[in-house]
């Protein structure tokens, strides 16, 4: 599982990829680093952003859904942290999700794996035959 540490160096390194390397070199990218003042981050880039969270996480990180819940003055005043925090709790909840899946999914037995298979000579008997 991600670290809150891993997060942030990703969100950071895709921020590169969006803004270059030269604007963020001036910058550190913090927890409380704000979309808005200090990457001063416009639309466009909030949408290759979105796209670069969903190549890498999934659809379950919609960061225009999770924008979507938020008034203006909210998005405004953003920091990378809260999208650290959301990226950690949406990806935390679906491995629970998927933990629990998988163990309450039925365990296939090997006898019932075989029995599921023909054998060698049960798929040569139902096999045409040239003639």
């Amino acid at each position: 599982m991600a670290t809150t540490t891993d997060v942030l160096a990703e969100i950071t390194g895709m921020l590169v990829e969006i803004l270059g390397d030269e604007f963020l070199l001036a910058e550190e990218v913090t927890m409380s680093t704000s979309f808005n003042e200090d990457l001063a981050l416009e639309s466009i880039e909030f949408v290759a952003l979105a796209e670069l969270l969903h190549e890498r996480y999934g659809s379950e990180v919609d960061l225009m859904g999770f924008l979507a819940e938020k008034d203006m003055d909210a998005i405004l005043a953003m920091s990378v942290g809260e999208l650290v925090t959301h990226i950690g709790r949406v990806t935390h909840a679906s491995l629970a999700r998927t933990s629990s899946a998988a163990a309450t999914a039925p365990a296939t037995t090997a006898r019932e794996t075989n029995a599921a298979a023909p054998t060698a000579p049960a798929a040569a008997a139902s096999a045409p035959t040239a003639g």
